[in-house]
């Protein structure tokens, strides 16, 4: 593919799932990225199902586009072929333990002596410092040390994740952010560096204002359920017959909330004046709201708050969410045109760029190994 990165090449030893989100973000900036998986059947997402075209489709959606090459780094005449992938790359991106590619020889400290320019991106549950940073960890661990799943589900319920991989999904586009700032890093000073990915760092970073809220109040945040913390009223409201997102986020869209629904007086109810205020007795104005919205179907409510500009929408399922007008508009499933002539849909790159085309197809994933 083109694309500003056309110029880079990325060697990728990541696998599943964090490091090669990565790399498919930089293949789908146009990059060159050569994935180099171990000679035991390869990245083990080759083997996670549903399969189409006896093709894992888990592997096809984060590794479209790339080439790949099997070796062993533990074989002489490998890491010479490994090596001389190197010598043309601009960055190296792996998600193993800290402490494994020393192991090998291919330190931060091996690979700024040999290859000065090189940009290498290591991407671990816990860093290259700190007193976890030999831990083994998947998505869930982060997910739950990392405060996620103790904000997520309802007040009461048992713990939930999150129902994407966000753990290795935030650590992946870090990454990204952390790589292109070393590439830009690089044109001014003419060294590489390295990038030091912690899959908790990230679940930390995202937690929003919760850490800032615990910090001025000292209460510890917990689940809500599909309401917003700081802002009423933000969240889901049953309708007739399902229920739809309306998030009038301040006092401007609450009064047109209110003229929507027919209970203006909503909005000089001292309970509702303000922000502070809704969100405080927000089990009693949601109760208000339900009350109303139950009258009608969604569709119809939807049809009015729009109307009205309040920012509002349905609760989509996936196959809701690829059949959407606006998703489908912009881009956002791509086809894959697999080597038994089936074509598989997956998400496409979000990242629109007016100097570059954004195709509706993207090449296969690596086929097989050599």
């Amino acid at each position: 593919m083109s694309g500003p990165l056309s110029d880079i090449t990325v060697v990728d030893l990541s696998r599943v799932l964090a490091g090669p989100y990565a790399t498919m973000v930089l293949a789908d900036l146009g990059a060159r990225v050569i994935k180099v998986e171990p000679p035991d059947g390869g990245d083990d997402a080759r083997g996670f199902g549903p399969f189409v075209g006896g093709r894992s489709v888990y592997y096809e959606s984060l590794n479209r586009g790339k080439t790949a090459v099997m070796l062993d780094l533990k074989d002489a005449a490998d890491r010479l072929r490994f090596e001389e992938l190197l010598d043309d790359a601009d960055v190296l991106v792996e998600n193993y333990r800290p402490g494994a590619l020393e192991r090998l020889g291919y330190g931060w400290d091996e690979l700024s002596a040999r290859w000065p320019r090189l940009v290498y991106a290591a991407v671990s549950g816990f860093g290259h410092s700190g007193p976890y940073r030999e831990r083994p960890a998947y998505d869930m661990v982060v997910q739950g040390m990392g405060g996620l799943m103790s904000l997520t589900g309802v007040a009461g319920g048992p713990p939930v994740r999150v129902g994407t991989s966000v753990g290795d999904i935030t650590a992946g586009l870090f990454a990204v952010a952390g790589i292109l700032s070393a590439l830009h890093d690089r044109e001014r000073t003419g060294q590489g560096q390295m990038v030091d990915i912690s899959m908790l760092d990230c679940q930390v970073a995202i937690l929003e204002n919760a850490i800032a809220r615990h910090s001025a109040t000292r209460e510890v945040p917990g689940p809500l359920g599909a309401r917003h913390p700081s802002i009423t009223p933000f969240g889901a409201f049953p309708a007739a017959d399902r229920p739809i997102v309306i998030a009038a986020g301040n006092d401007a869209l609450f009064r047109r909330l209110c003229a929507t629904l027919g209970r203006q007086e909503w909005a000089d109810d001292p309970r509702f004046l303000d922000n502070d205020a809704r969100t405080r007795h927000a089990d009693e104005l949601g109760e208000e709201i339900g009350a109303v919205l139950g009258s009608e179907q969604a569709d119809v409510w939807l049809e009015r708050l729009e109307q009205a500009g309040v920012p509002c929408g349905p609760i989509n399922d996936i196959a809701d969410v690829m059949a959407d007008p606006a998703v489908r508009a912009r881009n956002m499933i791509v086809g894959v045109d697999l080597p038994d002539g089936t074509r598989l849909e997956i998400a496409g790159n979000p990242v629109k760029l007016s100097a570059h085309d954004d195709p509706p197809t993207r090449p296969a994933a690596p086929d097989t190994l050599g």
